[in-house]
């Protein structure tokens, strides 16, 4: 123990002479002092002690002389509240408006000595009442304002050191907590008007409770209106009450329902009256009654819901003309000035009309009269639509008293009530308040920032719901002041620092960090206080041009910084009077636009010290809004097809009229409030851009995802995503990666899809391994038909998943781990048959099921597919189109031996009954006749035939087998799949023929000659290289017989290849008798102009061409028959055809001439013929006509001499005779001609089908023309037998010749 500890025990006794405020640092000082004694630094905290007892002793000094206007009730009270006030703590004071206790209260407390140690503090609800108390009081005490008797409201404050009794808004008391926390400040806090129950009040009551334990020196006194007395008392710990009486006079009550009057018999009396018509109905009553009592005039207060009621009747009475009277509102956003014109003298009668703001607040002077509406408009939070509501609502029982109280201050009064008594009785007995109908997150915020505790634990006189405290902590969250757990952030704790709103707050503390601090704090500032831009009813039109100046199109905010820059400019550039005038010319408040700077420079002061960067640049649209609609995400809206807004919550509201952009309707808006009257608006909204939502909510936006699906080409499973904010869709369907959203369910879709069906894009080694073994297998299973080879997919997900690490779902993250894992574990991933395979397939071998079909020297691949009613379905054979033409039709038809069984099954049961009845039990008759076949000789029905005919005796015709064929499912016929030279892809189908001509062109282009210069030369008759009888080509990977020879194109000679050599052998012959033209040009020369009857031929041939391409043909033919007729082989080379030509060139010339004239006898004949179809014709002949003209034109065409081969060409004669033969018999055997006509046209139309088909697939079958020139050869025999045929025919030497015909 230290010598100094004595005196230090003894200087903290003596800590009760300082001030209040000082106590607890000098406290703490001296203890630290104790712990480390140090002499110089006692000497100084002597010296601070000393300088705070002074203070507290220059405060006692300056007491005033207190005098007391005995007429004022309290008066009478004054030793009773002085006794209460030294024996308790906490004080309640009811009384009337009137008593006195406003201005009375804090001259008692001074004279008991309050106000020394510390200041009093006495609280008014607002502003006005807060300035003009503290005038009064100060007048009271004889000394000026801003001295002993000091007031501080937003924005201004007129108080200093010496202060004793500092008036201000309860919101200014609460503002100190922060820096105060156990408001050392004050000794004494008188809490007045108590009754209005405001957030501000009720929150100020609750924490005095709890700092009352904790300062035991403080004196609270709540007053109030006599209205809910027990609640404060109990809140209190049954504080004492002291009731002064207030009204004076008696005060008389008048109902007046609006409601109509009937008489006895239910007949109506009297209409229903406006709430204007009573007022005035109820103003002639009273002047009636006054001048019945001989009375002068007195004043009125009329109590209205609103401004805009008041401003209705307000136009009703002047335009009523009342005598005497004059008309004056009173409402909040009126100026001072307007407002204070109420306090004023004045002769003859006032009726003041007021809102609410007169029932408390105010007290209007010299009332006589009051007429009371029975409404108010009542500002409700609702917190199911999250909007603040300010419906008109009766008021309570204890506003009503309050009303009436307004008047009997000066004399007797009479209070009109325009509702019945029955109606008054019916009401509340007190007003709800506001915590109870209002949004809580500015209370929550302080109270969270102050460290109160829990908020359900908080002394409330009456505890908000837990809703509404929930709703509060959800804008909290929603503004991301308070964390999930409703702990206070980072961010929450700058926001408690702002005395704004909090969405206000949470706006600058974003324009910061964006860069638009400048302009959010002119929005700020605008929002909590009125706004400036009036428009009087009177000139509404002239006020909306004057504002149009500022207005943006897109925006209500920018339009308040575009005001405000507008403001700023003028008031650079004017002085005060020029500045007030412009002003009024523009429709602005000038007081409002001052009150607007004040809240700036606080709010701009505020932010400086919080550190807060200010933009130099004038920020733009996008930094701005992004600003302010962080503060308003639960306030957005989009447009609906009606015209109307969709907002959070699936509310529907309207921009309200008064809003710039109304008329543009923007698809996205933000409004800094909804509010309902007649319907729900939105007042100060701006248009906004869908995008901006999602980042700057990201703590409050619900993602909805759906479709999760596998992509190939991002290697992810990808899903769409709905991003909702409060039920509002901000996006649609965006594809994201759902990976890190359900990874369970991304790792089975990229197992399903990516691994085991193979959709992925990996360079995994693993992967192909796999695949080229589940190919193998899938082919087994094509084979045998049947699926139940392979593992389904459920043991191949099984083989990855038990494999594959939990964490991997996408193509980037399988292959780093692959890669790295597959190092140490080569075989990591790779399948093995056991694996998969579900069964052995034994009956799957290569014998039954080969890979490939030998097609003479060529071997063909075959492929298998099992999918029935696919187009692949069964066995496809791959096929160069160059081969079609020598592909074996009855090869085809035995496809493999693994299917011959099913396949003549199949061929069986096609058969109609009566033959299939023979072979029953099917399967058992077909295994029999198998082993006897040789497979793939000759054609399957007829093989199959002769073993059933064999071992049953029935016969099947080759129509029945053909017809069973067609009906085969398409499985059992071989799929021919054609590519081209390349092995490209042309097309597949199951018909040889159709498919041989329909690729007939792409099969020639195949078999092209390999383009070089030289074989784009023509071919020289005396020079030509040999040209091989065959060769070898490579065609789509195979290696192909080919057969060149020489081609005549247009009148020149090239080297082509065919893929059969009877169409080789044709072509080539016909080059050779152009390339013999060429080389006998010389006697060519002279044949064209000498052979015998040119003129005639010319004549004859008009109808059918030119005479130079008759000779031409007459050439070519002659010497087709004069040298290379009966040459075997033809000559390959220009020498053998050189010297072949020099051999028999010299009959040349004798040969050309007997063609020449046989040509001319045969067109003589056929010209004779054409001449018997000109005139009239006998419609019974029509038949035989016809006949004739088709015989006719398929003997003499253009072009015939060369294309008809000599020894037939000679005949033609002898057919045309026959023809005039018929023709001269046709009168008399017309029945018989017609029957012959139509065996003929079967038989023509049999040939000509078949030749078609030869034509396609390259086959050039001597029979077949034969067979042409034998039909001829029929004709002669039926109609000019004694012309003699060449053969003997018939009918049925025709039918045999046919048989020999290649298919």
């Amino acid at each position: 123990m230290t010598d100094e500890s004595p005196s230090i025990d003894k200087l903290l006794k003596n800590l009760d002479h300082a001030m209040l405020a000082d106590r607890h640092r000098l406290r703490r000082q001296l203890l630290e002092l104790r712990k480390k004694p140090d002499e110089a630094k006692l000497a100084q905290w002597v010296t601070r002690m000393q300088a705070s007892c002074d203070q507290v002793l220059a405060r006692r000094a300056s007491l005033p002389v207190i005098r007391y206007d005995d007429s004022l009730p309290i008066a009478a009270k004054r030793d009773e509240i002085k006794k209460a006030l030294e024996q308790h703590q906490v004080l309640i004071i009811a009384g009337e408006t009137g008593s006195g206790k406003t201005t009375q209260l804090p001259k008692i407390c001074l004279e008991i000595g309050r106000g020394q140690h510390g200041l009093i503090g006495h609280t008014q609800p607002r502003r006005i009442a807060a300035r003009s108390v503290a005038s009064r009081v100060a007048e009271e005490l004889g000394t000026p304002l801003g001295a002993l008797v000091g007031y501080q409201v937003r924005f201004e404050d007129q108080s200093d050191a010496n202060t004793l009794i500092k008036l201000m808004t309860d919101g200014i008391l609460l503002a100190e907590t922060q820096n105060d926390r156990y408001l050392e400040r004050y000794d004494t806090i008188i809490v007045d008007e108590a009754h209005e129950r405001s957030l501000n009040i009720d929150f100020l009551l609750g924490y005095l409770k709890t700092l009352l334990p904790r300062r035991p020196d403080l004196k609270v006194i709540i007053t109030s209106a006599t209205i809910d007395l027990e609640r404060f008392s109990k809140h209190f710990d049954d504080a004492p009450i002291v009731e002064v009486s207030g009204r004076t006079f008696p005060v008389e009550t008048w109902y007046r329902p609006l409601t109509l009057e009937q008489d006895e018999e239910g007949n109506r009396v009297e209409d229903d009256l406006t709430v204007d018509q009573a007022i005035l109905a109820t103003l002639d009553e009273i002047a009636a009654y006054e001048r019945s009592e001989r009375r002068s005039p007195g004043d009125v207060l009329v109590f209205l819901p609103g401004e805009r009621e008041i401003r209705d009747a307000a136009d009703m009475l002047r335009k009523a003309q009342l005598k005497h009277t004059e008309i004056l509102p009173l409402y909040a956003r009126l100026s001072p000035a307007e407002q204070q014109r109420i306090f004023q003298s004045h002769p003859g009668r006032r009726v003041v009309l007021a809102t609410n703001v007169a029932e408390t607040s105010l007290t209007v002077p010299g009332i006589r009269y009051v007429i009371d509406s029975g409404t108010a408009r009542i500002s409700r939070y609702s917190y199911r639509a999250k909007v603040q509501r300010l419906p008109i609502e009766a008021i309570s029982q204890a506003s009503a008293n309050q009303r009436k109280g307004r008047c009997g201050r000066v004399e007797p009064g009479i209070c009109v009530r325009l509702y019945s008594e029955e109606d008054f009785l019916g009401r509340p007995e007190f007003t709800d308040p506001e915590i109870l109908r209002t949004n809580l997150a500015a209370v929550i915020l302080q109270m969270l920032h102050l460290r109160l505790g829990e908020i359900t634990a908080f002394p409330f006189i009456e505890p908000p719901d837990g809703k509404a405290i929930s709703d509060g902590f959800n804008l909290l969250q929603e503004l991301s002041a308070v964390d999930r757990n409703s702990q206070l952030t980072p961010l929450g704790r700058q926001l408690a620092r702002l005395p704004v709103d909090p969405r206000m707050g949470r706006m600058l503390l974003e324009a910061a960090k964006l860069g638009s601090l400048q302009e959010v704090l002119i929005v700020a500032s605008a929002m909590s206080i009125q706004d400036p831009r009036e428009r009087p009813p009177e000139r509404q039109q002239a006020a909306d041009q004057a504002h149009a100046q500022w207005k943006d199109p897109d925006s209500d905010f920018a339009g308040l910084v575009n005001l405000w820059r507008g403001f700023e400019e003028q008031r650079q550039a004017l002085t005060a009077n020029p500045l007030r005038n412009w002003c009024r010319k523009n429709f602005l408040n000038y007081l409002r636009l001052r009150e607007w700077r004040d809240s700036h420079r606080q709010l701009s002061l505020i932010c400086r010290d919080m550190q807060l960067s200010l933009n130099k640049e004038p920020a733009d649209y996008p930094k701005l809004h992004k600003a302010v609609l962080v503060g308003l995400l639960s306030q957005i809206g989009q447009k609906t097809e009606d015209g109307d807004y969709l907002g959070a919550r699936q509310r529907r509201f309207w921009i309200h009229p008064s809003s710039g952009i109304g008329k543009k309707r923007p698809q996205w808006l933000m409004t800094a409030e909804l509010v309902e009257t007649t319907k729900l608006y939105a007042r100060m909204v701006a248009k906004i851009d869908a995008d901006w939502i999602e980042p700057l909510a990201g703590h409050l936006i619900k993602k909805n995802h759906f479709e999760p699906h596998w992509e190939k080409k991002r290697g992810q499973v990808v899903a769409y995503e709905q991003i909702t904010l409060f039920g509002l869709i901000v996006v649609g369907r965006r594809p994201v990666h759902y990976g890190p959203v359900d990874p369970v369910v991304s790792r089975e879709l990229f197992i399903r899809e990516g691994l085991v069906r193979g959709e992925i894009q990996s360079r995994a080694k693993c992967l192909s391994a796999n695949q080229k073994l589940l190919e193998q297998l899938d082919e087994l299973e094509a084979k045998a038909r049947r699926r139940d080879i392979l593992a389904d997919e459920e043991t191949l997900y099984a083989f990855y998943d038990a494999r594959l690490p939990a964490e991997i779902h996408q193509t980037a993250t399988f292959d780093s781990w692959y890669k790295v894992n597959s190092q140490k574990d080569p075989q990591l991933l790779i399948m093995r048959e056991e694996d998969v395979l579900a069964r052995e397939a034994s009956e799957v071998t290569t014998r039954d099921y080969p890979d490939t079909l030998h097609i003479g020297d060529l071997e063909l691949a075959l492929t298998y597919h099992f999918e029935p009613n696919h187009p692949r379905d069964g066995v496809t054979l791959r096929v160069p189109a160059p081969l079609l033409p020598m592909l074996p039709p009855e090869r085809l038809e035995w496809l493999v031996p693994g299917l011959i069984e099913a396949k003549c099954i199949a061929l069986v049961r096609n058969l109609p009954k009566a033959l299939r009845k023979n072979f029953v039990p099917v399967p058992d008759f077909i295994k029999a006749a198998l082993q006897r076949m040789t497979f793939a000789e000759g054609s399957l029905p007829q093989a199959l035939g002769r073993e059933l005919l064999r071992m049953t005796g029935a016969r099947v015709s080759d129509e029945a087998w053909a017809e069973a064929a067609q009906q085969v499912e398409s499985h059992l016929r071989m799929n021919l799949e054609i590519v081209d030279g390349q092995g490209k892809f042309l097309g597949e189908g199951r018909d040889l023929a159709e498919l041989t001509a329909r690729f007939a062109e792409a099969s020639q282009a195949a078999l092209a000659v390999p383009q070089s210069a030289q074989s784009q030369q023509p071919v020289e008759a005396k020079v030509f290289a040999p040209v091989a009888e065959k060769t070898q080509q490579k065609i789509a990977g195979l290696s192909m017989t080919v057969y060149p020879a020489l081609v005549e194109e247009g009148g020149t000679v090239k080297e082509g290849r065919f893929s059969t050599p009877a169409e080789a052998e044709f072509q080539h012959r016909r080059a050779l008798q152009r390339l013999l033209m060429q080389q006998l040009a010389e006697p060519a020369k002279f044949l064209r102009g000498k052979l015998p009857g040119q003129t005639e031929l010319g004549l004859l041939y008009r109808e059918l061409g030119r005479v130079d391409a008759l000779v031409e043909d007459i050439l070519l033919a002659s010497l087709d028959s004069c040298i290379l007729e009966g040459e075997d082989p033809l000559p390959r080379d220009g020498a053998g055809l050189a010297a072949l030509a020099e051999r028999k060139r010299g009959n040349w010339t004798e040969h050309a001439e007997r063609v020449a004239r046989l040509t001319l006898e045969i067109l003589k004949i056929w010209h004779g013929l054409q001449k018997r179809f000109k005139g009239k014709i006998d419609l019974a002949q029509a038949v035989a006509l016809n006949d004739i003209k088709q015989q006719i034109g398929n003997l003499v065409y253009p072009g015939f001499v060369r294309e008809t081969p000599m020894q037939w060409l000679k005949e033609l004669p002898r057919y045309l005779k026959a023809v005039e033969q018929r023709f001269e018999k046709l009168g008399a055997q017309v029945q018989k001609d017609r029957v012959w006509s139509g065996e003929l046209a079967g038989l023509w139309a049999q040939y000509q089908t078949r030749a078609a088909k030869h034509a396609q697939e390259g086959k050039r079958d001597p029979q077949l023309e034969l067979y042409r020139w034998w039909l001829e050869e029929y004709r002669v025999s039926l109609f000019a037998q004694q012309l003699g045929t060449k053969v003997p025919i018939s009918d049925k030497r025709l039918s045999k010749q046919w048989s020999q015909v290649e298919p």
